[in-house]
């Protein structure tokens, strides 16, 4: 069950360089695009995330912005900051590209009894666990 697990890890892991390569991006935009996929955040935030310089994220969000797929808005809580947020645009081209995906993750879903699903989700829960130990 470990090496099957290793194994989707390192497919994910392949995984996002492939996605970024058909959405036409590079690695760090496409990260940089699911961060703000899941709320806004601040230039300075996703330096840190991707452990570039502020510089760098800039300019990362600065070709999404003129790419469509990223705005900057006043931050919602700070307003003499900025946040990035995904467009809808960017949204969608992003879901279109992961949409086969997560058919099929509900399609095997769909295939496993409550029982199993309960089981399926504890060890995914502390294999979560584990993986994150390592951030």
């Amino acid at each position: 069950m470990l090496a099957t697990l290793r194994q989707l890890l390192d497919t994910s892991h392949r995984a996002a360089p492939a996605l970024a390569r058909r959405a036409g991006l590079t690695h760090t935009e496409l990260a940089v695009l699911e961060h703000v996929m899941d709320e806004p955040v601040g230039p300075s935030e996703l330096a840190q995330r991707l452990g570039v310089t502020t510089a760098a994220a800039s300019g990362i969000v600065d070709r999404l912005v003129s790419r469509g797929h990223a705005e900057r808005r006043p931050h919602p809580t700070d307003r003499r900051r900025t946040a990035v947020v995904a467009t809808p645009g960017g949204r969608e081209e992003m879901m279109g590209h992961l949409k086969p995906m997560f058919a099929e993750l509900a399609q095997v879903d769909a295939t496993l009894s409550e029982s199993d699903r309960q089981v399926v989700l504890r060890f995914l829960t502390a294999a979560e666990r584990a993986v994150g130990r390592l951030l």
